[in-house]
């Protein structure tokens, strides 16, 4: 799909599109080892190696609201971000986030950042981010600088 493609699309139609492609985004990069889970663990990753992050997921829930640790930390993310140049999203079902990117066996506990890296030798590209890209660009260029994004249901 072309970015004038993304354009005429409806709000519907292209909120169910990228809902789609970060999905497919999501397990791709946990298949080829390219995502990091946890607001803790994303702080790492963004103070050792910022170059190699490419994409964020910012998850909110009920939580969220009355947590302002939390809160805090997602302002910080946001800013990092903004300052490193990459593309940022918000989802509003941590729920169904964390079944995305998640343990099998076991249930992940923090789910409320997810990074997707770039391997170090480039190995891993995926046309479904790059759509993620665009709609980020977009939504940028109409003042919207965290969208959000619904996950598709299962």
């Amino acid at each position: 799909m072309t970015f004038e493609e993304v354009l005429i699309q409806k709000p519907v139609e292209r909120a169910q599109c990228t809902g789609k492609a970060l999905e497919e985004v999501l397990v791709s990069a946990q298949d080829n080892g390219a995502i990091t889970v946890g607001v803790y663990e994303c702080a790492k990753v963004m103070n050792l190696d910022p170059d190699s992050v490419s994409f964020c997921v910012l998850a909110m829930d009920e939580e969220f609201q009355c947590d302002i640790a939390l809160q805090i930390h997602f302002t910080l993310i946001q800013s990092f971000c903004f300052d490193n140049d990459i593309s940022i999203v918000r989802v509003s079902d941590m729920q169904r986030l964390a079944e995305i990117v998640g343990d099998k066996v076991e249930p992940l506990e923090d789910a409320h950042c997810v990074l997707i890296t770039n391997p170090a030798d480039g190995s891993w590209e995926d046309p479904a981010l790059q759509k993620l890209h665009l709609f980020c660009e977009e939504s940028r260029s109409l003042n919207d600088w965290v969208p959000e994004i619904s996950l598709p249901e299962r």
